[in-house]
């Protein structure tokens, strides 16, 4: 052991400010190297999994598929609602706060239109009147989509998000087929024994079967929402499955929406399936989409210079079951839409809408009804939410391809819902599921970057540590730095 008396070698005690343990270091003699210290070793923070499905959203699927009914005063509460009042003030927190990933364009026009119903509804029937409408729909609205936001950040949650839903429409597919055949609903029958449930809508039976309604308040809602997981079904689900299991599952999926046997839903399905099969069929040209848009394009302009009718009024009358419903909505968009003009700012509220006398008062026409009762600013912002989610999630480019086919199942499903907005109204159930599928697909747009900047990073530190900058050469060994700097010498003047 060195002598501590000898003055070219003393021991130096310190003390680590980090790690409060005392470690002892040698002065050596003048020409020999000091050993390098060891780097501190960073601890890697503890990561939770997220790749399962947060319990609320687990909770708010299932609750929306449950027809109870529990009246509190005038308020009715569903169960989806329930859970909705619970999760949107940490939701709300959440996406303030970043987890949901970037503030959208979507997550503003979703907030603007609550605040504009909220603005709307006061202004036609005063503010005591407003407040429970105003609240259930900022509750049904804002909670239904920040929960998506907030809760299915990666492939792994949107894969188990569509899992459930299907396995929900599983469930459902032998009750539907014996309320078709039975014309009974079961569904209701079984779940109306513990609590109050939705009353059984009035049904004409077509092509000699019921109509299946099951859990929903009509058949129509039944359609669209059984029927708008068919591609997430077909490609997310199935994604690792045989082409037997995935075309059957499929065609679970299929059969119980048809049996709504409503052309609105079928219309979704439709839409949904040709684009499975484009997607398919011409998967290896690269401007597939593009060609697609085309020749939508060119079919838009042979119906219009070849019918007296515009495109819309073609395809209702052409492609529905009941011609008499179809003029019917013809009827909605005309006098709906002027219902509109004549109250451009803040709409009719629950108030009768401008239409003749003897016209029923369903507004058949989820794009035009926001408009009708809130104001056209109210329906420019919901449609524009939608596109605003929408057209960047199909514009995004560097996505793998796995996530390309989530991509694709997430349009095919907007594309249906879009279709079938401008024959249906969404309400209650299918309404808060169409919200929270419209923001499930948010965060594909932020897949993909800390992926690629991590690589480029890696790139930049390869490319350093295989063309080093070259040092200057000491003369003397390097001082370390916790050595005090020598004591110059003063030059004596002359």
């Amino acid at each position: 052991m060195a002598d501590i008396s000898n003055p070219e070698c003393s021991i130096i005690m310190r003390v680590s400010h980090r790690t409060k343990a005392i470690a002892a270091t040698a002065v050596l003699e003048p020409g020999v190297a000091l050993p390098a210290r060891r780097p501190l070793r960073a601890r890697a923070p503890a990561v939770a999994s997220t790749s399962r499905l947060a319990w609320p959203v687990k909770a708010f699927l299932l609750c929306a598929f449950l027809p109870w009914l529990w009246q509190i005063g005038t308020m009715s509460i569903s169960p989806y609602r329930l859970v909705l009042v619970f999760t949107l003030v940490p939701c709300i927190f959440f996406w303030l706060g970043g987890r949901a990933g970037r503030i959208r364009a979507a997550d503003i026009c979703i907030c603007a239109y609550c605040v504009w119903c909220l603005v709307s509804l006061i202004a036609v029937h005063g503010a005591d009147a407003a407040l429970q409408p105003a609240g259930t729909t900022i509750v049904e609205t804002a909670g239904a989509y920040l929960l998506a936001r907030c809760s299915i950040r990666n492939a792994e949650q949107f894969l188990a998000m569509s899992r459930l839903l299907f396995w929900i429409i599983v469930l459902i597919f032998p009750l539907a087929i014996i309320e078709t055949v039975s014309n009974t609903n079961v569904s209701l029958d079984f779940f109306s024994k513990f609590f109050p449930t939705h009353v059984v809508a009035e049904n004409i039976p077509r092509w000699g079967l019921r109509r299946v309604q099951s859990v929903f308040e009509h058949p129509i809602l039944f359609g669209v929402t059984c029927g708008a997981i068919l591609a997430l079904v077909h490609i997310v689900v199935c994604e690792n499955k045989s082409a037997a299991q995935r075309w059957g599952a499929t065609s679970i999926v299929l059969v119980t929406a048809a049996l709504s046997l409503s052309s609105g839903p079928m219309t979704a399905l439709v839409v949904q399936t040709f684009i499975l099969i484009w997607d398919r069929v011409l998967k290896d040209n690269p401007m597939r989409w593009r060609l697609l848009w085309a020749l939508l394009a060119a079919m838009y302009i042979v119906i219009s210079l070849g019918s007296n009718q515009t495109v819309p009024e073609f395809l209702l009358t052409h492609f529905t079951f009941d011609q008499a419903s179809a003029y019917y909505r013809i009827l909605i968009w005309h006098f709906g839409s002027g219902s509109a003009l004549n109250h451009p700012f803040f709409g009719v509220g629950f108030n009768r809408w401008d239409r003749p006398e003897w016209m029923p008062g369903s507004i058949d026409m989820f794009w035009l009804y926001h408009a009708i009762l809130f104001g056209i600013p109210a329906g420019l912002l919901m449609i524009s939410a939608f596109f605003l989610m929408v057209l960047p999630v199909g514009f995004k480019r560097g996505l793998e391809p796995r996530l390309v086919q989530y991509r694709t199942a997430y349009l095919a499903v907007m594309s249906g819902y879009f279709l079938v907005g401008w024959t249906v109204h969404f309400w209650n159930a299918t309404y808060v599921l169409f919200l929270f599928l419209l923001g499930s697909g948010a965060w594909l747009l932020d897949a993909g970057t800390p992926e690629r900047r991590t690589a480029r990073n890696r790139t930049s530190r390869s490319d350093q540590a295989a063309d080093p900058a070259p040092q200057p050469r000491r003369r003397y060994p390097a001082r370390a730095s916790w050595q005090p700097k020598p004591i110059a010498r003063a030059r004596k003047l002359t």
